[in-house]
């Protein structure tokens, strides 16, 4: 058929409504047309699906769409339905979720030659039903959408992906079409060769997304930060990723119970309740979609205004993937990522069950993002230098390196000294490894190749083996280095590298940024952050009014509200019993006891020094007991004995203690009076009594233990201590 440019233009306007082409759409669909096969490789948001829809639509027979996701199917298939109305079955999906009589339309559309286009599961192309099916048709080509799960070098590698080849020689061969919105040389190679198409011909468009902001917080009090975000972009669209289930359903609640309209999505989830959540989402009934990174691929909503990474990625093509659903319409895009190398370790944790050659892929592609997240170098170079791509400019100005930028130094002599060491050794290594080396890191990989013995050894030991992976990371993006692709992962020393090496000049580069431990997810995060950083004025003022309360009431100050109690309330201003309940420690029972002298001081000095409130550090929590805690407290309001609780949870009596007091410490009142007055002597608990009355300076049980271990068992001072918290302070 006819490949010229009015003739494509005219069904681009008769199917789609366009008058025009976006960047290399046109030249991709007349290749297609013509018979050739094609690897196109375009950011997300170019116009990808485009590529193979109109060819679909205008040549004779029935394009294959290879698609990894069978949830996205549905859209696909109806939004060219919308496109050509009065037409159901020019696109049809055939997968797993259909029924028998289902099938049998989608067949008989078939058989006639109405569909054009058919999306299927390489799971389902393998079912020998199907391929006898397929061989009866016409087909114009095969379009492998998403050709990245490919790779096992790529972000989602899919092995059912790895037999398309056999299954298209088995079918038919036609011209095939693999897309994708990411891939390194490597993945693009490993891409071709896979498919059998090495003569195909590469049409790559420029990852840049210009209106994208990337950002890279440090993980301290994430879900805090991201209220605020949210709470500061309002009835905007976001995705927020995490990594487990758990954590998107932990999250979705929370944003919910602080005003804000999200849904959760994951594998987990039954299809309906997915697809629902989905819908809402796109119809604009949520502005959140909270959701693992089964979320996403092929979502056609443009007006996505923020992507944010509640944890950091397991490789770059992910995030650059991920992140690319933020501003599809050309408009504003920010991409917010959490990062703590805690995550990293947890994630290695998880490769460990892997085969070798998968862990070793799964920790090559996760030292990439550790060295992009920790870079004080322009984020939009790095990622654009990731996929070979060279941007020139020095300063993109819109990611937070480029607007917060580090200084600089010369690291001519350091930039030599690496590249003086990768040319003296005969092999060639790994990043870490030569980093070891200039550092003096006497490992046994580095003795094993008697490296220890070399002159470069410790050469440059007065910086760390970190600061050597940051100038390699550097000269990468000089393209000072480079990496091999079949052998992933080894360096070498380029043509420009090797002059440079013989005709040293200034190189500027930038040190890493610094990043805390960050939080542990398996460990309950506080409401609020104490610490400091707070209002020191009105912390010495509510100090002085806790002891003045403390007095009156003839308690020790640290029954009315802790330290750490204080310090939340100077830095949130709560100015309602709701908003007291938030600080650390601060339970129903002791905001109500003690809480409204506080809150008029509070208000008092907001009014007076004219403060502005952050209500969005007023962050509603989660009730965080588990069901451990909730059999708890109801065994005791049943009044058990504490040794059957204990064994009903399978806990040890100290265990169990320790459970009890996390409950009582952090505000609810317990009544274990039915325990103590039938194991503990009357004298022993008044004794007792008295002293974390009258003579504790502070609730903790360790300053307890030391001043009364001498004279009373651990097991009385702990029963004690409960009861008192619970009475006095709850």
């Amino acid at each position: 058929m006819s490949t010229d440019s009015a003739t494509i233009r005219k069904f681009l306007k008769e199917f789609f409504g366009y008058d025009s082409f976006k960047s290399e759409q046109e030249d991709i669909i007349r290749h297609l047309v013509a018979g050739g096969n094609a690897f196109v490789l375009m950011p997300t948001g170019g116009g990808k699906s485009l590529c193979y829809q109109l060819p679909a639509l205008m040549m004779e027979g029935t394009a294959i769409v290879i698609s990894p996701l069978i949830a996205l199917m549905k859209n696909q298939v109806d939004a060219i339905r919308g496109f050509v109305s009065g037409n159901e079955g020019i696109a049809h999906f055939l997968n797993s979720s259909l029924n028998k009589f289902q099938i049998a339309a989608v067949r008989e559309d078939l058989l006639k030659g109405v569909t054009k286009l058919l999306y299927v599961a390489p799971e389902s192309l393998t079912k020998e039903e199907n391929m006898e099916l397929l061989r009866e048709i016409k087909i114009s080509f095969y379009a492998v959408d998403e050709a990245h799960c490919i790779s096992e070098w790529g972000h989602d590698f899919r092995p059912e992906y790895r037999n398309i080849r056999t299954l298209v020689n088995e079918i038919g061969v036609a011209p095939i079409i693999a897309l994708t919105a990411t891939a390194t040389p490597k993945v693009q190679s490993d891409i071709l060769k896979n498919l059998g198409m090495q003569d195909a011909k590469v049409f790559k468009s420029s990852f840049n997304r210009p209106n994208l902001y990337y950002e890279v917080r440090d993980k301290v009090e994430p879900e805090k930060d991201i209220i605020r975000y949210i709470r500061q972009n309002p009835g905007k669209s976001g995705i927020i990723y995490c990594l487990s289930r758990k954590k998107v359903e932990e999250l979705a609640q929370l944003l919910c119970i602080n005003g804000i309209k999200a849904l959760p999505y994951h594998a987990g989830l039954d299809a309906k309740t997915r697809a629902e959540n989905q819908d809402s989402f796109l119809n604009e009934e949520a502005d959140v979609i909270v959701a693992t990174i089964a979320f996403g691929m092929g979502i056609d909503k443009p007006d996505v205004r923020f992507v944010i990474h509640y944890d950091i990625p397991k490789s770059i093509e992910g995030y650059y993937q991920e992140t690319g659903r933020a501003g599809r319409d050309n408009l504003e895009g920010r991409c917010i990522t959490y990062y703590s190398y805690k995550d990293i370790q947890k994630l290695e944790k998880f490769m460990q069950g892997k085969p070798l050659s998968e862990q070793e892929i799964g920790k090559q592609l996760l030292g990439e993002t550790v060295a992009y997240a920790e870079s004080g170098e322009c984020r939009r170079k790095l990622l654009l230098n990731y996929f070979g791509e060279v941007y020139p400019q020095e300063n993109c100005g819109c990611c937070d390196n480029c607007l917060n930028p580090k200084p600089r130094f010369d690291g001519q002599w350091e930039m030599w000294l690496m590249i003086n060491l990768i040319l003296s050794l005969p092999e060639k290594f790994k990043l870490e490894h030569l980093a070891n080396i200039l550092a003096g890191v006497d490992n046994s990989l580095i003795k094993s190749y008697h490296h220890d013995r070399l002159e470069e050894f410790g050469m440059g030991s007065k910086h760390d083996a970190k600061f050597w992976c940051m100038v390699i990371h550097q000269g990468l993006i000089l393209h000072l280095l480079d990496k091999e692709i079949d052998s992933y992962g080894l360096i070498f020393v380029t043509p420009e590298g090797k002059e440079f090496y013989e005709n040293p000049r200034p190189v500027m580069l930038i040190e890493d940024r610094t990043f805390s431990e960050g939080v542990d997810d398996d460990e309950d995060i506080p409401a609020a952050g104490g610490g400091g950083g707070g209002d020191q004025t009105l912390l010495a003022m509510l100090k002085d009014l806790r002891k003045d309360v403390a007095r009156k009431k003839g308690l020790q100050p640290w029954v009315i509200f802790s330290e750490p109690a204080l310090e939340d309330m100077s830095i949130m201003y709560p100015l309602t019993i709701d908003e007291l309940k938030n600080c650390q420690g601060v339970g129903e029972g002791k905001a109500r006891k003690f809480g409204a002298e506080f809150l008029s001081l509070i208000a008092k000095y907001v009014e007076e020094n004219e403060i502005v409130r952050p209500e969005d550090f007023v962050v509603k929590s989660m009730a965080s007991r588990s069901e451990g805690k909730i059999f708890v407290i109801q065994s005791i309001d049943r009044q058990m004995a504490l040794e059957d609780i204990a064994q009903a949870r399978g806990l040890s009596m100290d265990e169990l203690l320790g459970e009890i007091e996390a409950i009582v410490d952090a505000g609810t009142r317990l009544n274990l009076d039915y325990y103590i007055e039938e194991n503990l002597d009357e004298e022993v608990v008044q004794e007792l009594y008295d002293y974390f009355r009258n003579e504790a300076v502070s609730g903790s049980l360790e300053d307890a233990m030391n001043a009364l271990s001498d004279d009373y068992e651990p097991l009385e001072i702990r029963l004690v201590r409960i009861k008192f918290i619970s009475e006095v302070a709850n």
